[in-house]
């Protein structure tokens, strides 16, 4: 079979020959050093770049000096430090305004300075873009467009080094990453059904979630392994 787009996804776990620095030839037909090995050289080369090379260096000692220890805003705290950032901005969206509050007080007790930005910011009304009173969340009242754009650009304008992503809806979180200029990173992802813990939809895709599922579902769907069976300190990257 001829394979032309790399899957990693379809890499079974007792192949993943690029964990172990083992050879190639390992790999599956469509191990992306089968599919595509110019791709890969050229992306090498970009570490040669100064900054790609310090920011892929310091996350790695992060990950190895707080793996399985620190909470992922301490991981954010400790990153930036060792990226020498002194401006931090927040992107947030309006209903984490509170956690947006705390962060910053966190950020400030580390020595940083704060810059946030909420997604209504602007006050654009949602029929600008078009959208009807019946396509709204609420129906009959005024909503604002939240607004990526300008919360990138503000944050942009201040002078961040690092943003952090705090609960943006799918789709403005993406517009924000294109227009942000900053390094941005993501604290919270945004899944009111799920607590804002959207991999749960993965872990129950067969049972509690299956609706997740396209009139494509295979046969045999694919399915996580059974919780409490992978060796959390080899398996869990």
């Amino acid at each position: 079979m001829k394979y032309e787009d790399p899957a990693c996804a379809y890499c079974p776990p007792a192949v993943r020959a690029c964990r172990q620095g083992e050879d190639a030839e390992r790999g599956p037909g469509f191990c992306p050093t089968k599919v595509d090995p110019a791709t890969q050289a050229m992306a090498l080369e970009r570490y040669e770049d100064p900054e790609v090379r310090k920011i892929s260096r310091e996350s790695a000692l992060v990950e190895s000096e707080g793996y399985c220890k620190w909470t992922r805003v301490e991981e954010v705290v400790q990153f930036a430090k060792r990226m020498g950032y002194r401006k931090i901005g927040i992107a947030n969206c309006i209903s984490f305004v509170d956690h947006a509050y705390v962060l910053s007080g966190i950020l400030e007790s580390h020595g940083f300075e704060v810059v946030s930005a909420a997604c209504k910011t602007g006050s654009i009304p949602k029929e600008d873009l078009g959208i009807a009173d019946r396509e709204k969340v609420r129906p009959g009242q005024f909503e604002a467009l939240c607004n990526p754009v300008c919360q990138a650009e503000l944050l942009n304008e201040h002078g961040c080094e690092l943003n952090i992503v705090l609960g943006l809806c799918i789709g403005h979180d993406s517009l924000f990453f294109r227009h942000a200029k900053g390094l941005t990173t993501v604290l919270v992802a945004k899944d009111r059904v799920l607590g804002h813990n959207p991999v749960a939809a993965l872990q129950l895709a067969d049972t509690y979630y299956s609706r997740v599922w396209g009139p494509l579902k295979p046969a045999n769907p694919p399915k996580l392994p059974v919780a409490g069976r992978r060796n959390v300190k080899t398996d869990a990257r």
